[in-house]
């Protein structure tokens, strides 16, 4: 096993993971969106966002591992820094892709103990799933234009998991919807996410106007698109959450 001194992230919810699993002192950049936890990131340089990072900064760095993340990250950024640097890129899509990228890091980082009790921590949380009946339900992350998720997605896997019947599920990545077709697919719950749009109060509004049968609530983004040690808070608040709105 390599030993790893320097390493940089550039994936939000991969970067809490490694501080959670006692990594902070070897990390030496991070993205700009990578906020949590809000009191340890700050004190890590910050070398860019996930779609532009910047690469003198990352080679200024001198890092010896480099996360990153498929879907995250775009293709030739990782290419040109495969060239120099070692680079895991993560490709996670379900929960259970998710569970396996935080031991694989834990076992190629030397902290595999910790990764395994976060691991045990997290299925806990997915077992005491409250019994409730499914809800067909429309999950949009953007505006103008609206948008959604598709099967293909870890937010389609977290809704899976609660018994959120994703109504676009025939569809794949973000597919781009309109009010009709929303209509056509007769929803029972319409979620309008924090993020990556930050749907506020006033969309809610709209929606409600425009769906007056339907029910229709604000989600906290995170909850269901954050994966790494993210996902323990994230599951045991959906628990809750997902009891008071059956």
């Amino acid at each position: 096993m390599a030993n790893y001194e320097r390493i940089i992230s550039l994936v939000p919810s991969l970067t809490e993971l490694l501080i959670d699993l006692g990594l902070e002192e070897q990390l030496v950049g991070r993205t700009r969106f990578c906020v949590h936890p809000k009191e340890k990131v700050k004190d890590i340089p910050i070398i860019g966002g996930t779609k532009n990072p910047r690469l003198d900064k990352i080679r200024a760095a001198d890092p010896d591992y480099i996360v990153a993340n498929k879907e995250e990250n775009k293709k030739d950024h990782i290419n040109e820094l495969r060239e120099d640097f070692e680079v895991k890129v993560t490709d996670i899509s379900t929960i259970e892709d998710a569970l396996i990228t935080i031991h694989e890091l834990g076992k190629e980082l030397g902290v595999e103990n910790e990764s395994e009790k976060l691991i045990r921590q997290i299925n806990e949380a997915m077992d005491e799933i409250p019994e409730e009946p499914p809800l067909r339900t429309a999950y949009l992350i953007w505006k103008d234009p609206y948008m959604t998720v598709g099967k293909d997605t870890y937010i389609h896997n977290v809704m899976k998991h609660w018994k959120l019947d994703n109504v676009f599920g025939d569809k794949t990545r973000y597919p781009k919807v309109s009010f009709y077709d929303i209509t056509e697919k007769a929803p029972e719950l319409i979620l309008l996410s924090s993020e990556p749009y930050p749907f506020k109060e006033k969309h809610l509004a709209e929606f409600e106007e425009a769906f007056p049968n339907t029910r229709v609530l604000l989600a906290e983004g995170e909850w269901f698109s954050w994966y790494g040690s993210h996902m323990l808070h994230s599951f045991r608040r959906l628990n809750v959450w997902r009891k008071a709105i059956a």
